[in-house]
């Protein structure tokens, strides 16, 4: 009985050892993620595809053509964001990927909006379908596909744009009209085009709803005391502080608004305050800021019931919540190749772009589905129609979903020294 048992446990072991050999026998699905990987929307990039991957070849890998195939990963730094970096240096780095890593699809960057548009023709050239992700919020992105199709069809983004992250912040304050009586913002941006760009366009519609814009200041990148323009728009009688900032000091602007017990509420794009360390950094003094996050599930929330099963998972591979910006939207993307190369049961560039077309999954921040003629992800403020954002307002130490209403798990909090 002993011998029976040893020879079918021998024969077992070579069983599941040719199985195994079997499995990973078959090639990888090579994603090249281009991703400017010292700054936050990369590295959280980076942490959310790596997040997918595990997940699904953990699942057992990808199924094609009766077999599955296992995800790779191949990251590569493009130093977009890095000040003073050429676009050329980015479009070598995407090429490398192409070329020498062999990748079979490109998600994630570049991350920079230049680099990026400019990529286009690269993708075009190789015939690469890429699934952008995190930065270029510009709507010209989608708008070039959808001018010329036939040649941009590779490219695809399933994050939002300003165009529509702008009429949803201006939704929410006009919410907090009716709420609080407020008409008066001040507009507080960092000195690069982008910001001075959302600036001018958040000044512009807000005066068209009837508000009163007292003034737009513009400060160098690295500025360290906004104490004069504060000054300023708490006696001007602001009740908004609109700010679109990506540098780390802007959690300076901040600590003085605290400071200074301000009668205005702080909102917009302020990158330091995305991240879950940034309540203590400001020791506290960030509570009441709110924050546009782009996608849903860049925090907790309970958009979908896979929002918080992604923030979980995320929570314990990388030992702290989503970080903001590009983390739930490059999560996203491997998920959405995955059911595009196992409806068309291919890898191939023209199938793989017929299949994302008619891709319609349920995911971490609301339904996902392309555009046909821009391939822009289709947004919305119910997560059962489309892509949902994730507005937060941190509120005694956590980020809390405050907008759209369908998905908001709290209201919007006043200092106590404005009520």
């Amino acid at each position: 009985m002993r011998r029976a048992l040893v020879s079918l446990a021998v024969l077992l072991f070579v069983f599941l050892f040719f199985c195994v050999a079997s499995h990973s026998a078959e090639p990888p699905i090579v994603i090249g993620a281009p991703l400017s990987t010292a700054f936050l929307y990369g590295w959280d990039a980076e942490r959310g595809i790596k997040l997918a991957v595990e997940e699904i070849n953990t699942g057992g890998g990808v199924s094609i053509g009766g077999k599955k195939r296992p995800f790779k990963v191949e990251v590569i730094d493009t130093r977009d964001l890095e000040p003073g970096v050429p676009v050329s240096e980015a479009l070598m780095a995407l090429e490398k990927l192409i070329l020498e890593k062999k990748a079979d699809f490109i998600v994630g960057g570049p991350v920079r909006s230049e680099a990026a548009m400019a990529a286009m023709d690269l993708l075009s050239k190789h015939k690469k379908v890429s699934i952008l992700t995190s930065g270029v919020l510009t709507p010209a992105y989608t708008a070039k596909i959808a001018g010329n199709y036939e040649k941009y069809k590779y490219c695809f983004r399933n994050t939002s744009h300003v165009g529509v992250m702008m009429g949803e912040l201006v939704m929410l304050l006009e919410d907090m009209k009716k709420s609080f009586g407020f008409n008066k913002a001040y507009i507080m941006v960092q000195d690069v085009a982008h910001a001075r760009a959302g600036g001018e366009a958040m000044k512009k519609a807000l005066t068209e709803k009837g508000w009163t814009v007292i003034d737009m200041k513009i400060y160098p990148t690295g500025t360290g005391d906004y104490s004069v323009g504060l000054l300023d728009a708490g006696r001007k009688g602001a009740q908004i502080l609109f700010l679109w900032m990506d540098m780390p000091e802007s959690a300076i602007l901040l600590k003085q608004w605290s400071d200074m017990k301000l009668k205005s509420i702080p909102i917009g794009f302020v990158n330091a305050a995305e991240q879950p360390g940034f309540f203590k950094a400001t020791e506290g003094k960030g509570e009441y800021l709110i924050v546009d996050l782009v996608n849903g599930g860049n925090a907790p929330s309970k958009i979908t019931p896979w929002t918080m099963k992604f923030v979980d998972a995320y929570k314990k591979k990388w030992g702290l919540e989503p970080e903001g910006y590009g983390t739930s939207s490059s999560y996203m993307a491997v998920y959405q190749l995955k059911d595009a190369i196992e409806k068309a049961n291919s890898t191939d560039s023209s199938t793989i772009i017929t299949a994302l077309e008619n891709g319609d999954i349920m995911g971490v921040y609301g339904r996902m589905r392309f555009d046909k003629k821009t391939h822009q992800v289709i947004p919305s403020l119910d997560p059962k129609e489309g892509a949902v954002t994730g507005i937060i307002q941190w509120q005694k130490g956590k980020r809390v979903q405050v907008f759209p209403p369908k998905v908001s798990d709290g209201k919007v909090l006043l200092p106590p020294w404005m009520k």
